[in-house]
């Protein structure tokens, strides 16, 4: 456990054990949640186990992926992480549309 411990705070550039537990907090807090928005959109949207699987995929790229990343900036800046999550969340888009570092 010490030696995940240690390679998330070398993975995240951050020197504190207690910045590590915030940030799993938010983490936490975030896919949780998520997961309970999920559930309310898939029924507003009537969608259950019988719906086609792209359906399911399209309101999860179009609808969750986003409250997920604007949930996981609140969570982080209440938690008083706000420029970790900011920089966290540009690199997770510029790695799902492609864009290479300038370097």
């Amino acid at each position: 456990m010490k030696n995940l411990w240690e390679k998330l705070k070398k993975r995240w550039e951050i020197e504190s054990d207690w910045q590590v537990a915030i940030i799993l907090l938010a983490f936490t807090c975030t896919g949780f949640t998520t997961l309970y928005i999920h559930k309310l959109v898939d029924q507003m949207l009537g969608i259950d186990d019988s719906s086609p699987f792209i359906y399911k995929v399209l309101v999860f790229i179009v609808i969750v992926l986003p409250v997920y990343n604007i949930l996981l900036m609140i969570y982080g800046s209440l938690l008083g992480q706000y420029k970790f999550f900011k920089n966290f969340i540009i690199k997770f888009f510029k790695r799902l549309l492609f864009i290479k570092r300038k370097k």
